[in-house]
């Protein structure tokens, strides 16, 4: 047992401590001070263009991001399904308010969404690869797109992490996908709804 909490240790004090690495404080100076690492703001100016053309990306970055472009590009075309199939087999989805759905069954089965009903993207704001270069977390900004029962859009916009885990067949897989909406935008806290 004290073996694997000297193994697990490393990695969790790795992420914890240097949390994830702004793609804008990667790409070179700007023009503002660069944003602390601590610091997750979906709301911060984003690096222009495709990030995965981004020349000061490390490889293990790239790796993750070219996975977040396929899994993204795949449920744009197949919905829920596509986005169930992206998860490994023991994997953990967390929602706001929600409990927590384990395994990729119990996913599926929450995920029953047809593409031309809802939409769902998202954009990666940043990704770490683990020191063993089996195990990186990307997040970033969502969004999804539906109509009310009057037909009118509705659209929902929150925050992501995936956590990606590579498989001994050399598969990657989500192993954990938590995502939370957005917080208020200053001064709407309190508020009186508008007429």
């Amino acid at each position: 047992m004290r073996y694997r909490i000297v193994t697990v240790q490393p990695l969790l004090m790795l992420l914890l401590l240097a949390g994830p690495i702004s793609l804008r404080a990667q790409i070179g100076p700007s023009t503002t001070a660069p944003p602390s690492p601590f610091t997750l703001d979906p709301q911060a100016p984003q690096p222009a263009g495709n990030l995965l053309t981004q020349p000061a990306l490390n490889p293990g970055a790239l790796v993750l991001l070219n996975l977040e472009a396929r899994f993204a590009r795949d449920v744009a075309a197949g919905g829920g399904k596509a986005f169930a199939f992206w998860f490994a087999d023991d994997a953990v989805s967390l929602s706001n308010g929600r409990p927590a759905v384990l395994g990729r069954g119990a996913i599926a089965a929450q995920a029953d969404w047809d593409p031309k009903v809802y939409q769902l993207s998202w954009t990666p704001t940043a990704a770490q690869m683990g020191p063993s270069n089996d195990m990186g977390f990307t997040w970033g900004h969502y969004e999804g797109h539906s109509k009310d029962r009057n037909g009118e859009p509705v659209t929902i916009t929150g925050r992501y992490i995936t956590v990606w885990r590579k498989l001994p067949n050399g598969t990657w897989k989500v192993a954990l996908d938590a995502s939370a909406t957005e917080p208020p935008a200053v001064g709407d806290c309190c508020a009186l709804p508008k007429p």
